[in-house]
């Protein structure tokens, strides 16, 4: 019996990996799920072909759930894009994402992350509170409908 729970709750739970090149078309389309303007596959595929770029996916069942890109350049880092499929929101999948990611570009060198979220999204402000990040800055009117951007970071190390 407890094996059959544990492959029950297994098949629910997400693995995490580095995203390749390969992953560009369903990395898009999470991209064009969560974002009001999404990035196309080349547009991906060509940043996933970037040595400077970092990125992961979390994956259920062999479909990609999430997924977080960032970018390097001297010994700092700076979240490009993280998302997780709007069905799967709100279960705790971002968390364990972006920790691999940040212990990631840590191994890497970077000794800070910086990125930047709408004021008006909460469970991402959230999220990147409860991971240690903190306000210094605010770009006012950044994003299309006048909402301001309010800049984050993180030291690691």
């Amino acid at each position: 019996m407890m094996g059959f729970v544990s492959r029950l709750f297994a098949r629910f739970a997400p693995t995490f990996s580095e995203a390749r090149s390969r992953d560009a078309a369903a990395i898009a389309a999470l991209h064009k799920a969560s974002f009001q303007r999404g990035w196309g596959e080349d547009e991906i595929r060509r940043l996933l072909m970037e040595n400077t770029v970092v990125a992961h996916r979390a994956i259920i069942g062999g479909t990609m759930i999430g997924f977080i890109l960032s970018r390097l350049a001297a010994g700092e880092a700076e979240i490009l894009s993280i998302a997780i499929a709007p069905a799967r929101r709100g279960r705790g999948f971002a968390r364990p994402l972006l920790d691999l990611h940040l212990r990631r570009l840590a191994g890497l060198g970077a000794r800070a992350v910086f990125l930047e979220v709408d004021e008006h999204n909460a469970p991402a402000g959230a999220l990147y509170r409860g991971a240690g990040f903190r306000q210094v800055g605010r770009r006012q009117g950044y994003y299309e409908g006048g909402a301001s951007a309010v800049v984050l970071r993180r030291d690691l190390g």
